[in-house]
C-alpha cells in the first residue's frame, strides 16, 4: 500500500495559544506538513508570494486583514487553492457567506482533532469539507425566501448540462473523490477532472464546494 502523500499546510491565526496548540496538533498527523505561519492575512498574503501550501487554515478574525478579506484576495489569484475558515462562531449566514466566496470548509475552534484532520484531507482529495453544522447553513439558506446569502452563478438553473455531468455532479455531491468517480462511471482520473473543470465553467461557481451547493439549488440531487 503506497503511503499518503504529504499534505502542506500554512496557518493564519493571531491568537499565539490556539496557534501554538493548533501546532502541536498538526505536528501529531504524520501526512501534513505545516509549512508557514502569519498572523494576519496581510502577512500570510506576503509569505506566499514564495510558498504555496496546499491548504490554509485561515482564522476569520484578525488584525489588519481578516480571513474574509484574505479569502477573496486569495481566491482571485489562485481559484484551487484550498482554504479552511476556524472561528469560534457557529452562525448559518457567515457560513453560507464563507461557502461563497470560495472556502472550501468551515471548521469551530472547539473541533476534536481527527475532525481537523478529516477536514484538511477532506478538501485535499475531494475539494470542500461539509460537516452538520455547514450542512445546516447551507439548507437554510436554501429555504430562504430568495435566497441571497448562498453562492449565485448569475445563471441560475440556466446551465445546460450533459447526462454524464450530472452523473459526475451527483457524485461528487456524495462526497467521492475523482477516482472513485473514474472507477465507478469507468472513466480515467483526468476525464473526470475534465468533467469537474466544465462543471465549474457552466455553473460559473468558484470550486466543487459550490458546485455541490448549486446542485442542491437547482434540484439537481436530494436535500443535504
Amino acid at each position: 500500500m503506497n503511503p499518503r502523500p504529504t499534505i502542506k499546510l500554512a496557518i493564519a491565526d493571531d491568537q499565539k495559544l490556539f496557534l501554538k496548540g493548533l501546532k502541536f496538533i498538526v505536528a501529531e498527523f504524520d501526512n501534513i506538513d505545516l509549512i508557514l505561519e502569519a498572523e494576519n492575512g496581510k502577512e500570510l498574503l506576503q509569505k506566499l508570494e514564495t510558498i504555496r501550501p496546499d491548504v490554509i487554515l485561515m482564522d476569520l478574525k484578525m488584525p489588519e486583514m481578516d480571513g474574509i478579506e484574505a479569502t477573496e484576495i486569495l481566491k482571485a489569484r489562485d481559484p484551487d487553492l484550498k482554504i479552511i475558515l476556524l472561528t469560534m462562531y457557529n452562525e448559518a449566514r457567515l457560513i453560507a457567506h464563507m461557502m461563497k466566496i470560495g472556502a472550501n470548509g468551515y471548521l469551530l475552534k472547539d473541533e476534536e482533532p481527527e475532525v481537523l484532520r478529516e477536514a484538511i484531507e477532506s478538501v485535499v482529495e475531494r475539494g470542500f469539507f461539509f460537516n452538520e453544522y455547514v450542512s445546516k447553513a447551507l439548507v437554510k439558506g436554501l429555504r430562504m425566501k430568495g435566497r441571497p446569502e448562498l453562492p449565485s452563478s448569475g445563471r441560475g438553473s440556466e446551465a445546460k448540462l450533459t447526462r454524464r455531468e450530472k452523473e459526475v455532479l451527483e457524485l461528487i455531491c456524495q462526497e467521492k473523490t475523482n477516482g472513485q468517480i473514474a472507477q465507478q462511471l469507468f472513466l480515467s482520473q483526468r476525464t473526470v477532472e475534465g468533467h469537474r473543470r466544465k462543471l465549474i465553467e457552466k455553473t460559473g461557481v468558484k470550486n466543487t464546494a459550490g458546485l455541490v451547493i448549486y446542485a442542491y439549488r437547482n434540484g439537481l440531487v436530494g436535500m443535504l
